[in-house]
């Protein structure tokens, strides 16, 4: 405890997203387990309980298993459900690898030898591990189709120099789409310690897709995705499309052995790996002459190049990323505990709206959630790649997102604000006298900090200024590794709040020289500084004086460190 009687908390927690519970299954903003649990030791007891009523992939009730807490788990998700379920679902290795190799075995011979190539080096049959894919596209001068993978490789890997191989124009990614062709095949053969890179060359077999099922789910125009990476133009209009043939026999063979396993933890642990692999089984992992890039979690952005991966390989690695999951959560309980936990966990997750939650009044210790920003993420457009397989979907309609583009919809600020505003009083009714809330949450816009400081207020709910703090995922934007400068802030603030005592005041607009004060103050005071890191200081500075955050954006910081007459580096992304 510190001298005021609160839980002392680092200001900054800085974690990494590489731990086995991690790495073992993508989900969008996932908090890494390290940033939760010195929350939860700070504000409760082994054996009470934590809510999380925004749950996602249900890092709360992990962190909550690997203290010795029991956990009440609530979200509209079905996928993160399904995710949240499963991390808790500690199984029997030898069980789960050997019920693995069952189905593997099963789908590969429903299947046959899709897989298999005969190797350019010494002609026996070799395995193929990934295939390059080439989008073939449309010259715009002369209307001939050119591959974009032999056109880069003719450029000397130079996109700003490729030309139509007809006619000599100026081509790029922005032509229009034709079709799709194999390139590349990377193979794993026994006269080589390491993969084979040849020409592509056809299967042994061909996929026979008779008698096999998978789920073809229109993906609806009035998604914020369909919009956004303009579906119809590509003709990417359903779940399958964005599958080859191959792929979607060999992930349906799968999916048919897991069906028919008879024990119901192993048969959901297999689900969760089989759910884990389908973005990467997808022709959205962008293909990098480097390395492998990684697949698009956050849109449904395909490359003009992307991989084929080997899906009975990426199953079997998954499994054991499950293992290895297991494994370390179970490492960290007998760590940390010094009882013997029940059987029961007492983690369990539910699907309900964060406004309207099944729970008892002052039923619960803590609270810990992490939120939906506003319109940074739309999580049932994304999620709808594994939830057509598990035949179970997010309502779309009960979603705390703002909408981007109009579509029809009525998903509006207002709207995200009040549903906020609900969740907030739910946590205050849910979590006993004297119990601390603590709220993840990131943005660039200050009018959505602004709204989340109204919706703070008008649920009785006060941010404890001692106990404001910062979740470095030590992640960078895309925008911001273009450009150097970063209008997507990386890092998130944690906001710890209590019943407020007594009537809001009202917020005081910002004096500009403050504001400029406050950043210049952090960029000569510390060795290293990025603009989200300058941007959440000054947000915090901000709710500790009451100040009106409305017009506080992050590129009101990246202005001030330009007109200081500096820049951001882009590699690293700290300001020099």
């Amino acid at each position: 405890m510190s001298k005021t009687g609160l839980p002392a908390l680092p200001s900054m927690v800085a974690v990494k997203r590489s731990d086995p519970v991690y790495m073992a299954h993508a989900y969008l903003t996932k908090v890494p387990v390290a940033g939760i649990v010195p929350f939860i030791e700070a504000f409760t007891r082994e054996g009470e309980i934590v809510l999380d009523p925004f749950a996602g992939s249900g890092m709360t009730g992990v962190a909550a298993l690997m203290t010795g807490r029991r956990a009440r788990l609530y979200d509209v998700s079905a996928l993160g459900r399904h995710i949240g379920t499963n991390y808790v679902n500690q199984v029997s290795e030898e069980h789960l690898r050997k019920r693995a190799d069952e189905v593997i075995d099963q789908a590969r011979k429903r299947v046959g030898e899709v897989y298999a190539v005969k190797c350019g080096l010494c002609g026996d049959n070799a395995e193929i591990a990934k295939t390059v894919w080439s989008a073939v596209m449309e010259c715009p001068a002369c209307g001939q189709g050119f591959n974009f993978y032999y056109c880069l490789e003719a450029a000397d890997w130079k996109k700003t120099q490729m030309a139509c191989p007809g006619c000599g124009a100026a081509v790029s990614s922005r032509c229009q789409r034709l079709h799709e062709r194999p390139v590349v095949d990377s193979i794993a053969c026994d006269c080589s310690r390491t993969q084979i890179e040849q020409a592509h060359r056809p299967a042994i077999q061909e996929a026979d897709s008779s008698g096999l099922m998978w789920p073809d789910v229109d993906i609806e125009e009035s998604r914020q995705m369909y919009v956004a990476s303009a579906l119809g133009r590509h003709g990417l209009t359903s779940v399958a499309s964005f599958y080859s043939q191959r792929n979607l026999c060999a992930l349906a063979a799968l999916r048919a052995g897991i069906d028919e396993v008879d024990e119901a933890d192993l048969r959901d642990k297999l689900r969760f790996a089989f759910t884990a692999i389908l973005t990467r089984a997808s022709k959205r992992y962008q293909w990098s002459r480097q390395r492998p890039l990684n697949a698009a979690n956050a849109n449904y952005y395909v490359a003009p190049v992307f991989y084929e991966w080997n899906v009975f390989d990426l199953f079997s690695r998954k499994v054991e990323a499950a293992i290895r999951s297991d494994r370390w959560i179970a490492a960290e309980r007998r760590t940390r505990l010094n009882w013997v936990p029940e059987d029961d966990h007492g983690i369990s997750y539910q699907r309900a709206s964060a406004d309207d939650l099944p729970i008892e009044d002052h039923s619960v210790d803590y609270v810990f959630t992490d939120p939906p920003f506003g319109a940074n993420i739309f999580y049932s457009d994304m999620n709808l790649f594994q939830e057509a397989w598990l035949s179970e979907f997010t309502d779309p309609d009960k979603e705390a997102v703002i909408d981007r583009v109009d579509t029809g919809a009525v998903r509006t600020a207002e709207r995200y604000e009040q549903i906020m505003t609900d969740a907030l009083r739910e946590c205050l009714r849910i979590v006993k006298p004297g119990g601390f809330i603590t709220l993840l949450f990131g943005n660039s816009s200050g009018k959505v900090w602004q709204l989340l400081q109204r919706s703070i207020a008008a649920a009785g709910l006060e941010v404890v200024p001692e106990l404001i703090a910062m979740l470095d995922k030590g992640q960078r934007s895309v925008k911001g590794l273009a450009s150097g400068f970063e209008n997507t802030a990386t890092l998130d603030l944690m906001l710890t709040m209590r019943a407020a005592e007594g009537v809001a005041g009202e917020l005081v607009d910002p004096p500009e020289t403050a504001v400029e004060e406050i950043v210049r103050r952090h960029l000569s005071g510390q060795a290293e500084s990025s603009p989200s890191l300058l941007y959440l200081e000054l947000l915090r500075h901000g709710f500790r004086s009451h100040w009106n955050l409305s017009r506080l954006d992050l590129s009101y910081v990246t202005a001030i460190i330009e007109k200081d007459h500096r820049t951001v580096d882009r590699r690293s992304g700290l300001v020099i």
